[in-house]
């Protein structure tokens, strides 16, 4: 995904942590010591905390030390799980990931992302070994197609020699555990995915209050991901931006409870400051999943800001769409592309 302009978690955390430092404290008081719940995920035997480290975001960090302190404060807090992708800051977001790692990549489970879309299986396996290197491991827990959001791309990733051979492959040789496919555009597309019948042991997708009501993945693909057994891993629980929180939908606190209510494995938050991670551990310590009125009312809440996707640009534009992407595509990248 195309974060690459996008503001900075920081830009809100300020406007909220105001609001919520009253309720903050005390929340923090009550969970000192608590633990991050865990999760299956899904078939696969392993099990992996209730939220999960954002790669993106880790890029977007101040620097590479402090990088290096949120893995080390996220590890020691319990989180366990680790997003990244092959194009994430044109690889330095793995390269900063896989140097925190060091010592440590026995205690979480990593997961990145390759790229093709639809490209061939030759160019999956290298991209799959520069992700290797980046990280520092030779093996990868969970590998991901990245950005399965244009129309053809279960056409082109499952044709002879496309990027789903690559994810036979790379588990045959030793070099991954699973696989699954990510995306954040149209439900529709994930479905054409999954009626392919492939094993699939992941699959990640947006899941929010306003995704509720509107071209709803949470309607849509959850439950049929469910039923298949495949693990769900939640992303943009605040709206891709933060914009949930910014246009007054909901708190930080309510929006990333919601997401993390749902019937998914972990819920991958964007982390790019040790603010960030604390904000985020005061919900995941001891965490208490909404009920269903509880969850009913905060999309009750949102479907008017929900109705026209205004505030999940990465379904409605192409902002969010990755230049990679875009130019494996044949589209004009970003760069190219007017004001």
């Amino acid at each position: 995904m195309n974060e690459h302009n996008l503001p900075s978690r920081r830009l809100f955390l300020g406007a909220t942590t105001a609001a919520f430092a009253g309720a903050n404290a005390l929340m923090a008081q009550a969970t000192a010591g608590a633990q991050i719940p865990k999760k299956p995920l899904g078939r696969t035997g392993l099990e992996v905390s209730a939220i999960g480290l954002g790669g993106y975001h880790l890029g977007s960090a101040e620097d590479q030390e402090q990088a290096r302190r949120i893995v080390d404060e996220a590890i020691d807090a319990g989180i366990n799980f680790f997003d990244n992708a092959w194009d994430y800051h044109n690889g330095k977001s793995e390269e900063w990931m896989g140097s925190a790692l060091k010592g440590k990549r026995d205690k979480v489970v990593l997961m990145t992302k390759v790229c093709t879309h639809g490209r061939d299986k030759k160019t999956a396996m290298r991209m799959l070994e520069e992700s290797l290197t980046r990280l520092g491991t030779d093996h990868l827990d969970v590998w991901q197609i990245h950005e399965v959001i244009y129309e053809n791309d279960p056409d082109l990733i499952f044709r002879p020699n496309g990027a789903a051979e690559a994810l036979v492959q790379a588990k045959k040789d030793g070099k991954v555990r699973f696989v699954g496919f990510t995306g954040h555009k149209d439900p529709s597309i994930h479905l054409r995915m999954l009626a392919h019948d492939f094993p699939f042991d992941t699959v990640q997708m947006p899941l929010n209050c306003l995704d509720a009501t509107f071209r709803s993945f949470e309607q849509q693909v959850l439950p049929e991901a469910n039923r298949r057994g495949i693990a769900v891993l939640g992303m943009k629980s605040l709206g891709g931006s933060g914009e949930i929180v910014r246009h007054g939908v909901a708190s930080a606190a309510e929006a990333l409870r919601y997401a993390m209510s749902l019937p998914v494995a972990v819920t991958i938050s964007g982390m790019d400051s040790l603010d960030v991670l604390h904000q985020n551990l005061e919900v995941a310590r001891g965490f208490q999943p909404y009920n269903a009125s509880e969850l009913q009312h905060l999309r009750d809440r949102a479907k008017f800001y929900a109705s026209d996707g205004r505030f999940e640009l990465f379904k409605t534009t192409k902002k969010y769409d990755g230049d990679v992407g875009r130019e494996q595509h044949g589209f004009p990248s970003s760069q190219e592309l007017p004001a």
